[in-house]
């Protein structure tokens, strides 16, 4: 009877081992796959941004016409 409660320790405590190397595969899986998608995300985020910024400075550049030096206003000393 000794050596069946032994086995079925041993049995029980490789099983718990290997479960809890699987638990940890798939949590680093699962950890990477979430890394991923933020630096996708991130990514996808930050060249809209540039892309709005461009677009913004491009419209700002197209509304305001450049005068003429001729026709800016001088300031003069009065010394």
């Amino acid at each position: 009877m000794a050596s069946t409660k032994e086995a079925q320790k041993r049995a029980e405590s490789s099983f718990k081992k290997e479960e809890r190397a699987r638990d940890g595969t798939k949590a680093m899986q699962e950890y990477a796959a979430e890394a991923r998608a933020i630096a996708e995300r991130t990514a996808r985020l930050r060249a809209l941004r540039l892309a709005k910024e461009a677009a913004e400075k491009n419209e700002k550049v197209a509304i305001e016409p450049v005068k003429p030096p001729s026709q800016r206003r001088k300031i003069r000393s009065t010394s």
